[in-house]
């Protein structure tokens, strides 16, 4: 027999119990240089910034080694309430610190007053995000008339960061402080190649190096933000979490089989197994309304491709994973929860059934160890496999009727993959006073686990 010694089990289990119980990423990736408002070369100015329109599209297609693009294009109206013309260099910063010492800059960008393209020139400033090092800005001149609107244009294409299968976007409103007074009022739309809904743009969570600015109001393929006399301060610097466009065009892709052939048991092994993705994280699961409809659409497709292929081990040992680790997570260094929990057994039979057809596949032994080490009570291991000691003290029987999560403060999905009809809100976002603060970027929680389960739950899951 190949058990773990009982003194090494304790060390694991006090270990364990000392980490939270919601785990986000354990470090946060290389980061991009954000988009941002102008600033003047001094803030010894009489221009205002009375208002601006900062549009995102974000991009379907990005080339290998990008995480996500997006052009932006951000319209400023500026006023001189002086008593005097002025004219000054106006900067914009095009770099920062990616954490790892390097300094991405963003790309094709092009810089417009009154509908005129202007030249521009190199200077270092200090980094926008991290006011450490000088980095390098754009600056360009501008005349600004008394009491006469001077419009300024800036486009470029922004770098997303983040992990598979989640992508950030950042914008800083601070950049703009220097300007006479507060920003009158400012829009600010990000536009997806697809529809946009809760399960691709993550709201009311932290997934560990951004959490989407609060107030945003979806509208078919867009989501905005407008706000209105702010101050413009790093607190307020907006961030929006995404799925990636390249995973979430695997739904749309695997929906659009499924709609062609409902009998396909691959698409819906295959739909299970995307909806897994962007509900997991690398160490835990999202908590928001998406990510919690998007675990019930996982164990629905799971469920109808195995009974679509009910001999098919692979598709058994995917929904097995989903329903270990997520119950793993969830009760995740609590005193009070039971181990024995449905999604645990019924992890514990699928797996069992996945050994069953297929003993010697490497996936399928890959996922029966996992859920071994995430489960050590519960599974023995053996020199002829795994004895699932939970399954024969625990009787399993169908899945429990899924009952659909109510919203709370966050914008109803506008078209839930392969479900029920969602009414979409239509209205504007409300004005604020001042942008609801987002958090900062954060590196998430370092987590000290086995580093066996590191390794394990860290592989990419193929079904």
């Amino acid at each position: 027999m190949k058990r773990i010694p009982r003194w090494l089990a304790l060390i694991l289990v006090v270990v364990m119990l000392g980490v939270p119980s919601v785990v986000r990423a354990d470090v946060a990736p290389p980061g991009q240089p954000p988009g941002s408002n102008p600033g003047p070369e001094t803030e010894d100015t009489q221009v205002r910034m009375v208002a601006e329109t900062v549009v995102m599209d974000v991009l379907g297609n990005t080339p290998s080694g990008s995480l996500g693009r997006a052009r932006v294009t951000a319209d400023f109206t500026m006023r001189n309430l002086g008593t005097s013309a002025e004219s000054m260099g106006v900067r914009f910063p095009i770099s920062s610190n990616n954490g790892f010492g390097k300094f991405p800059e963003i790309k094709d960008l092009q810089i417009f007053v009154d509908n005129k393209s202007v030249s521009t020139r190199r200077i270092l400033e200090a980094d926008p995000m991290w006011s450490s090092d000088p980095v390098p800005w754009s600056e360009f001149n501008v005349n600004f008339p008394l009491n006469v609107d001077v419009n300024i244009r800036v486009t470029y294409i922004l770098e997303g960061m983040g992990e598979y299968p989640y992508v950030a976007f950042f914008y800083l409103f601070h950049t703009g402080a220097g300007w006479q007074g507060t920003i009158g009022s400012a829009d600010l739309i990000v536009r997806l190649p697809y529809e946009a809904n809760t399960y691709n743009v993550i709201f009311n969570e932290q997934i560990g190096w951004s959490s989407t600015t609060p107030g945003g109001v979806i509208d078919e393929r867009e989501v905005r933000w407008h706000f209105e006399e702010f101050e413009p301060e790093q607190s307020n610097d907006f961030q929006l979490s995404l799925v990636m466009p390249s995973a979430w065009q695997k739904v749309l892709d695997e929906q659009a089989n499924i709609q062609k052939n409902p009998n396909d048991g691959e698409a819906w092994g295959r739909l299970g197994k995307v909806y897994k993705e962007i509900q997991l994280y690398r160490r835990g699961f999202r908590t928001d309304d998406g990510g919690i409809e998007l675990y019930q659409l996982a164990i629905e497709a799971y469920e109808k491709a195995i009974t679509l292929k009910p001999d098919d081990a692979l598709w058994h040992a995917g929904f097995a994973d989903l329903l270990a680790v997520h119950s793993y997570y969830e009760n995740f260094g609590s005193t009070d929860a039971s181990p024995d929990t449905f999604d645990t057994l019924r992890a514990m039979q699928e797996i069992n059934r996945a050994l069953e057809l297929a003993p010697n596949d490497p996936k399928v032994k890959e996922i029966a160890e996992t859920i071994y080490y995430l489960f050590m009570d519960a599974v023995e291991q053996t020199d002829n496999g795994y004895v699932f000691h939970w399954l024969t003290a625990t009787p399993i029987s169908a899945s429990p009727t899924l009952v659909p999560v109510e919203s709370t403060s966050t914008p109803q999905a506008t078209t839930p993959p392969l479900a029920t009809e969602t009414t979409v809100p239509t209205k504007e976002a409300t004005s604020t006073s001042t942008p609801l603060t987002a958090k900062n970027p954060i590196c998430g929680s370092v987590l000290f686990i086995p580093l066996a389960l590191v390794v394990f739950l860290s592989r990419k899951r193929r079904h």
